[in-house]
């Protein structure tokens, strides 16, 4: 067996170069491993998908003969979206699924996010894959399983129509697929609910010509803003490489991050569930669990990270949640995984019952002076130590923090948050303050913090 390296097993998928890291050889090892697993839990049948990148075709044909020789039977849905992806494992009543896609990151990677009953696989459940390959425990079938194709994406759409109707307004969208899946589905999913659309690099190409698809990026959104604003658009919807992912632009032309965007959809579900729990993401606006009290809902805070999220939706058996790279998790009235063809669908329910525009419906959900989600590199070796020496100094001070990732020090007027990326040799710093002094001081304290823990040196992000 070829050794197939460790650290392309991530906290929530694997992910590595496409040629070298995701050969056949280390494919087909990973497919072997995961129908092994599968098999263990009695599950003998899964899904798999791709996104548009062109190593995703080889990648994938490797995963199915992998599931193959270890006797489950794949259903290959083609080429497709993430959020399609989940949608199959409900259609054909599947516990297990592969979905081969490199999501935002550069065209010269790829990636496999791995399914187990209705919610992707995180932390140890995927280094378990890992450890059958390097512990040689692959089970090779007798019987071999089959692979049969069949596509799902025009079922997929119809299911999506059916979830949402619209008032008497229909809104005009700006569309922005980044050359990604979008391009797929979301154009057509709104024209048939009823929206006038415009369309922006809809064209699927893995080179992704005009932006990078990720729509977290102000950067990336630039396009999208120029079109809105020129278009008299009621609003504009970016994906990103896998479609789970939504930007948002207001009339305006102003962007509407994901924790205020969070904060929008519970205008919407907290009236009609008063008194139900929302999960904040870690990294999020106070505005979020302001705007949920004020509601009637009862905000907890939650580990940053799409499969986390899911889980402890699943947990609570809460309705809503997000993060603020634009995952939206709806429960209410669809599946509770990350849908941004649905998420787009739901804002435009909103406000085809509204008579008012997107930047009016916003007012009211504050905005106050922050950071962006600073990222900057930190060894692996180093990053966790270095959190770890920050919370304890901070709980060793008495200081009101959160800590379920990382830790997020509450102060009189805003908060400061540390973390370690779950991805990447990185952290992860954001700070808010209610005035642009609070913020400065803020960001002043935890920079103090993080450098006297042994943090490289860094410079914020606004």
């Amino acid at each position: 067996m070829q050794n197939v390296p460790k650290h392309i097993f991530r906290e929530y998928d694997i992910r590595g170069l496409a040629q070298s890291e995701l050969s056949d050889e280390n494919v087909t090892q990973i497919g072997q491993a995961y129908g092994t697993w599968l098999l263990s839990r009695g599950i003998d049948k899964a899904t798999i998908g791709m996104d548009i990148r062109l190593s995703s075709p080889r990648i994938k044909t490797a995963a199915a003969n992998g599931m193959r020789r270890a006797g489950v039977s794949v259903i290959d849905i083609g080429v497709c979206s993430s959020p399609t992806f989940y949608w199959s494992l409900y259609h054909f009543e599947v516990d297990g699924g592969i979905m081969v896609t490199g999501s935002h990151n550069p065209k010269e990677f790829n990636g496999l996010k791995i399914a187990f009953e209705k919610g992707t696989l995180w932390g140890d459940d995927i280094q378990e894959i890992h450890r059958i390959i390097n512990d040689d425990k692959i089970v090779a079938a007798k019987v071999p399983g089959t692979v049969t194709d069949i596509p799902i994406n025009e079922e997929y759409i119809d299911m999506l129509v059916s979830k949402i109707t619209l008032g008497e307004r229909k809104p005009k969208v700006v569309c922005d697929s980044a050359n990604g899946t979008g391009g797929l589905y979301a154009p057509e999913f709104l024209r048939r609910i009823g929206c006038n659309v415009v369309e922006l690099y809809s064209e699927p190409d893995e080179n992704f010509p005009n932006h990078h698809p990720d729509p977290t990026k102000r950067e990336n959104l630039v396009d999208l803003i120029n079109c809105v604003i020129k278009e008299k658009a009621d609003f504009g919807v970016g994906f990103d490489g896998d479609s789970d992912r939504i930007g948002v632009v207001d009339d305006k032309g102003e962007i509407i991050w994901g924790d205020r965007l969070m904060a929008l959809f519970w205008k919407e579900i907290l009236p009609k569930k008063p008194g139900c729990i929302g999960i904040c993401e870690v990294k999020s606006s106070m505005a979020l669990p302001e705007t949920i009290k004020k509601l009637g809902g009862k905000p907890i805070w939650w580990a940053a990270g799409h499969s986390l999220i899911k889980a402890k939706m699943r947990d609570e058996k809460a309705l809503f949640s997000g993060e603020v790279s634009g995952h939206m998790f709806f429960a209410d009235e669809y599946f509770g995984f990350d849908d941004a063809f649905y998420a787009a669908g739901r804002l435009c329910r909103m406000i085809s019952n509204s008579d008012k525009k997107l930047s009016e419906i916003m007012i009211d959900i504050p905005i106050y002076p922050s950071t962006v989600e600073t990222r900057y590199d930190c060894p692996d070796e180093i990053k966790f130590d270095v959190v770890e020496r920050v919370k304890d100094a901070a709980l060793k001070e008495g200081l009101d923090a959160i800590t379920v990732d990382g830790i997020r020090i509450n102060y009189d007027l805003g908060w400061g948050l540390v973390r370690v990326s779950n991805t990447q040799p990185v952290l992860v710093a954001r700070c808010e303050g209610r005035t642009k002094e609070a913020l400065d001081e803020i960001c002043r304290d935890i920079k103090e913090r993080l450098i006297k823990a042994g943090s490289p040196n860094f410079k914020w992000e606004y």
